[in-house]
């Protein structure tokens, strides 16, 4: 049996990860920006799911602070955005004690229960953050890790503050659908878009992260079916997670048509608590119905697109309402498999 399947993983932060694997060119063109002196106050990193986005961020976040002179040898000298570990700047931001860092990310609520958006009052810290004096002296840098997960209030309150960036000031905002971000807050960042990884790319970033050998056929497998994305492949290394997305992707085939009693037996397959299960679920229906929004030959029934894009973000709600509160999971799959019957008849 593969290691995959048989030992539980446990997947590093983003803010822990000192290695990048992939995105060169992303990767000189921060270097680039900071080393001329002139660096763009805010960068919107976009790109799919799982293709090191945060581990991107972080990386840029970690250089910054640990060379805060744009036009010190250091930095001139540099070729890539790598910092020892074993720096002090590199551990506190591992740690997430670096006082010149700040994420903004999804939480824990005061009733132990994961908020579904970041909040309005996580977005205000940053207003203190930016004028505060107390950390050391140098750049403030702030990550925003999802801009999805804003909601409108939290978005227009970032707003604020990309709109007067104070001095030495750096915003790295991650998304995963730049489309859809806020025209206001594209039209105020430098537009970073990365591209999913190579299959050898994902083979060895997974590999790193969970110990497997490079050659585990397991693990070639799922880096062949993960289009780029190690968050897929270590998705698909869990387990049935592969066996559960062929199932989906079977009954997505039939619609409009919907069998009730594979229905049933999907929701079931999903379980109630397996987090890995209900993302396989979803990254297949995401693929499927992106497959089609993005299919030149769909584009004369714009109407037709526009729903379907409507029900993509009411089955995305749905799952993530799911997961936070750990509901059952058969409504989630009868409601997005009959939404979708009705959009696609």
């Amino acid at each position: 049996m593969s290691k995959a399947t048989d030992e539980a993983t446990v997947i590093p932060h983003p803010r822990a990860t000192s290695e990048l694997f992939g995105h060169r060119e992303g990767e000189q063109t921060l270097l680039a920006a900071y080393r001329s002196g002139q660096i763009p106050h805010a960068w919107l990193i976009g790109g799919f799911d799982g293709i090191g986005k945060a581990t991107l961020a972080y990386r840029m976040a970690r250089f910054v602070l640990a060379h805060g002179d744009p036009a010190s040898p250091a930095v001139q000298r540099a070729t890539s955005l790598q910092i020892d570990p074993d720096d002090h700047s590199a551990r506190q931001v591992a740690s997430g004690s670096h006082g010149g860092l700040l994420t903004l990310e999804r939480v824990l609520n005061d009733k132990g229960v994961m908020n579904t958006v970041i909040t309005v009052p996580q977005v205000r810290r940053t207003l203190s953050f930016f004028g505060s004096t107390a950390a050391a002296q140098g750049w403030r840098v702030c990550i925003v890790d999802t801009v999805e997960e804003l909601n409108q209030n939290s978005a227009n309150a970032l707003l604020k503050v990309l709109e007067e960036p104070p001095p030495r000031s750096l915003f790295l905002l991650v998304s995963r659908a730049p489309a859809r971000v806020l025209p206001t807050i594209l039209s105020r960042c430098r537009k970073l878009l990365l591209r999913p990884l190579t299959a050898d790319e994902v083979i060895h970033a997974t590999a790193r992260a969970t110990g497997i050998d490079v050659n585990d056929p397991a693990l070639i497998d799922a880096a062949d079916a993960a289009e780029g994305s190690v968050a897929r492949a270590l998705m698909l290394l869990g387990g049935d997670a592969l066996k559960l997305r062929e199932r989906t992707a079977k009954l997505l085939s039939t619609l409009p048509r919907v069998d009730g009693n594979e229905l049933h037996a999907l929701s079931d397959a999903l379980g109630t608590s397996d987090r890995d299960a209900l993302g396989a679920f979803m990254d297949t229906m995401e693929r499927w119905i992106m497959a089609r929004l993005r299919n030149p030959e769909a584009v004369a029934d714009l109407p037709r697109l526009a729903r379907l894009a409507e029900v993509w973000e009411k089955i995305t709600q749905s799952a993530r309402e799911t997961e936070t509160f750990n509901l059952e999971r058969k409504p989630l799959v009868f409601t997005a498999f009959g939404l979708l019957a009705e959009v696609t008849r």
